[in-house]
């Protein structure tokens, strides 16, 4: 891959080139402001950019957001210590860039050049693949401990990658949902920031969050978010259990599997929510969830930051209503009288 590095610190920028070449990727520049960063997508085009929050001129949210405006490319947030800048992470999410990870040290991070180039494997993964033809689902393996006690009638399925803790937080903000319904998203987003995500939006949304443990029963009035890199599906005794296959699938946690999981084991009134992201991830699960009998909803083009995954599920016939972002709230609290 081609990759653009915005950095202003030379230590870092140095860092993050070493990884880069030896990863066998080609260093296409190095801006050391946010405007040059801007300039230089528009000159010479990467197919990624490694992102940085704290620049002059333009900080990396703004420059992520002029970039895919102007120049849309892949974009990933290389910061130092980012769960200490939770809100500018999420704003950058929230303008397009896919996802975020720690900067590698020069010394003495034996890790950190490991995991860019995962994050890296993957964004290429992203940017060439549509999906790949792969099996289904596969159900997950539980004990039968008996189902739960209910007392859900409604569960609400939200999926969304390229700007969705933003999309996600406005979908979900200024409500709550009743005790009779229950609300699971599913976002991609690195494992390591799942649980900042959470607080993020338990700090925007009038309802409790939680991130999802293995074996969790589905919570009334909650909302509940994958929290690990593996897939994300609800069994039959209806609890949310984790599962690597399928191992091929370049989104993590996939919305598909989860989508299809809910089609196959949940038996009451169900809402399907895709929202903005890259690539399809999301369509074949929607369209599971409708031709099962639930009602499904996608982001409209005009306000997805990327419009991929919607606009697969509009090719598919998967939705039933594409709304605008600011109109998909409402929609969901006329279904579930809140």
């Amino acid at each position: 891959m081609r990759i653009g590095i915005a950095n202003d610190v030379g230590m870092a920028a140095e860092a993050l080139r070493r990884v880069v070449a030896g990863g066998g990727h080609e260093v296409l520049w190095i801006a050391r402001t946010g405007a040059e960063a801007v300039s230089l997508c528009a000159s010479q085009p990467p197919d990624l950019v490694l992102m940085d929050l704290n620049m002059p001129e333009l900080d990396g949210v703004e420059a992520t957001r002029r970039i895919m405006a102007a120049t849309p490319c892949a974009i990933l947030v290389v910061t130092g210590q980012p769960q200490d800048h939770v809100q500018q992470v999420f704003r950058a999410l929230g303008a397009g860039a896919l996802d975020v990870t720690a900067t590698p040290l020069l010394r003495g991070d034996p890790g950190g050049g490991a995991a860019l180039l995962a994050k890296i494997r993957t964004i290429g993964k992203l940017i060439r693949v549509d999906r790949p033809s792969a099996a289904r689902a596969p159900r997950a393996v539980v004990e039968l401990e008996g189902p739960q006690p209910l007392g859900i009638s409604h569960l609400v399925a939200i999926g969304a990658s390229t700007g969705g803790p933003v999309a996600v937080q406005k979908v979900l903000s200024g409500w709550r949902a009743p005790e009779k319904a229950t609300i699971v998203v599913v976002q991609h987003i690195d494992a390591h920031f799942a649980s900042q995500l959470c607080r993020w939006l338990g700090d925007q949304l009038d309802m409790p969050t939680r991130v999802v443990q293995e074996g969790d029963a589905l919570r009334p009035g909650t909302v509940q978010i994958a929290r690990t890199n593996d897939h994300l599906v609800l069994d039959a005794l209806h609890r949310l259990r984790y599962v690597a296959e399928p191992r091929d699938y370049p989104y993590r946690p996939s919305v598909d599997v989860f989508f299809e999981s809910v089609a196959r084991h949940w038996e009451h009134a169900a809402t399907g929510v895709l929202l903005t992201g890259m690539g399809k991830d999301g369509a074949r699960g929607l369209l599971a969830m409708r031709q099962a009998g639930h009602a499904t909803l996608a982001q409209d083009q005009a306000t997805s930051a990327v419009y991929g995954m919607p606009r697969a599920a509009a090719e598919l016939g998967a939705a039933e209503n594409i709304l605008p972002l600011d109109q998909i709230g409402p929609a969901l609290r006329a279904a579930l009288g809140a």
